[in-house]
């Protein structure tokens, strides 16, 4: 196939996805809520997950969402997806993900076996809520993430406006005041973006210990910067 036909059908399948189905704007307010706890009347706040997809020569971008399936977390359905594209393996992609909740240890092992497998695309992930964040396991899965060259990040101000703009239906008005809305999460993500760099920064000393049990000397700048990004 030659260049020129290539890019034609690359372009019209990228047209083609971008033909998405968008979030209803009560979704986006009740789903990427990132208060501490639900009001009354209490809802499930379920998995999300809208991705980016952009090519390096800065053609318009693939996006969409999916949700959990049954036996299928939204991460494992996105990889799916990803793969089902047939994205053009001497072209570089970025990919950013916004997450209603961080992913799951299994799933953070599924991303990071995948992100390593497709060398010419690179992952962002921006989480709305840190999912049991207080448990080991769940935070070695965050860890993991980050230390295989996938920054998972709390979502701000920037992210939600990003997500609301892109991936939500405008035509009907919400009923709510989305400059308002949007300055609230901006707030309560604050709190939540602390939290993570905690969890990022007692990665630091784990390793800091771990080295001076083993008498191998003091850890440099260099390296305990690595597992703080």
């Amino acid at each position: 196939m030659t260049g020129a036909i290539w890019n034609f059908v690359h372009s019209a399948l990228m047209n083609f996805l971008n033909a998405m189905a968008l979030l209803t704007a009560e979704t986006f307010s009740l789903q990427f809520n990132n208060k501490r706890c639900v009001s009354k009347p209490y809802y499930p706040r379920k998995a999300l997950l809208c991705y980016q997809l952009t090519r390096q020569n800065g053609s318009t971008p693939t996006r969409g969402y999916l949700k959990n399936k049954k036996k299928h977390h939204a991460e494992i359905r996105f990889i799916k997806k990803i793969e089902s594209m047939g994205l053009d393996k001497t072209q570089c992609y970025q990919v950013t993900c916004y997450l209603t909740w961080s992913p799951c240890p299994s799933c953070a092992g599924e991303l990071v076996d995948f992100i390593q497998a497709h060398h010419h695309l690179t992952l962002r992930i921006f989480a709305s809520r840190l999912y049991y964040h207080w448990l080991g396991h769940y935070q070695e899965g965050l860890l993991l993430l980050c230390g295989s060259q996938v920054p998972v990040e709390v979502m701000g101000l920037r992210e939600f406006t990003d997500c609301w703009e892109n991936f939500v239906d405008h035509e009907e008005p919400p009923s709510f005041n989305p400059s308002e809305k949007l300055e609230e999460l901006d707030k309560n993500s604050r709190a939540i973006k602390r939290r993570l760099e905690r969890i990022k920064s007692r990665s630091v000393d784990v390793l800091e210990n771990g080295l001076r049990s083993l008498q191998l000397g003091p850890v440099t700048p260099s390296s305990s910067r690595c597992n703080s990004r």
